[in-house]
């Protein structure tokens, strides 16, 4: 209940947003007119944010998420793209780290010798996600249990530039992050795998010295995801995806060269996707 109450709140102050939008209300009033409309395709988006509201308040959160899709794709505004963006992350990561059932899921009854890992790594995902699809306390699984398990192609497009993080599922809009890239650029733009990821990292400085997490010199926060070159992109060594303790740096070009987000974040990411998934950085 408290998601679906931040979800109808983001819907609502979208469309406080336009409904009371000083710009729009002073519009022509300088010369003694009248305040200028909202353009059309700016009231069918009040509309569609009002009846994706709805919707949630109705606890029918498949249909809002369906909703959310059509509004992004057809919207060209970009307020109601970001509004729209944040809302449908929300209910995307909600459905996939709990039991509920989402079109990206398959229903799978347990085999004598399945293991999770042996199930997180034919179908895509990880082992951490299926057990928030099914509200699993640990890794013991029976024959004839039945599981969900987020079964959708993931990949990761960051932008240098935005300094944001697209998640892609089944090559369509999962959620977007803000992230920190490199100063002066110095993020390798190209294309790059997931080969690595740990929990609570160890960080080596530049002269091979250890730093041990928990240390307040160690700047990699809660999660390493680790990023190997693929294709014609050039080999590079030490870069990936992090946590980190300075949540003043997300947004800004402001890491060695890292990709960063806030520990709350790389932490969901590090539990929805595996080794193998494809990352592009572009600039």
């Amino acid at each position: 209940m408290p998601l679906l109450v931040l979800l109808a709140g983001s819907a609502i102050a979208v469309i406080i947003f336009y409904a009371y939008s000083p710009h729009k209300q002073r519009v022509g009033i300088a010369d003694g007119g009248l305040p200028e409309k909202p353009p059309a395709s700016a009231r069918m988006d009040q509309r569609m944010l009002g009846v994706i509201q709805t919707t949630l308040a109705s606890n029918n959160i498949a249909l809002a998420r369906q909703k959310c899709y059509e509004l992004l794709q057809n919207s060209a505004n970009t307020t109601t793209v970001n509004e729209t963006e944040k809302m449908l992350g929300q209910i995307n990561v909600s459905l996939l780290l709990s039991p509920a059932p989402m079109p990206e899921k398959t229903e799978y009854i347990v085999q004598s010798g399945d293991m999770l890992e042996k199930l997180a790594k034919k179908n895509g995902t990880t082992v951490a996600s299926i057990q928030k699809c099914n509200s699993l306390q640990g890794k013991m699984i029976h024959p004839g249990d039945r599981l969900r398990i987020f079964n959708a192609k993931l990949a990761i497009v960051i932008s240098k530039s935005r300094n944001d993080l697209l998640l892609k599922a089944n090559n369509r809009f999962f959620k977007r992050y803000a992230v920190g890239t490199g100063k002066f650029g110095t993020t390798p733009a190209g294309t790059f795998i997931i080969s690595d990821k740990i929990t609570e990292p160890p960080w080596w400085r530049p002269n091979g010295k250890m730093i041990p997490y928990g240390d307040k010199e160690n700047v990699l926060g809660t999660r390493w995801i680790s990023l190997v070159a693929t294709g014609e992109t050039p080999k590079v060594r030490g870069y990936g995806i992090h946590g980190t303790w300075e949540p003043d740096t997300i947004g800004k070009q402001a890491s060695a060269g890292c990709v960063r987000l806030l520990n709350s974040d790389v932490e969901e990411l590090f539990i929805i996707v595996p080794r193998g998934t494809p990352v592009t950085i572009v600039e």
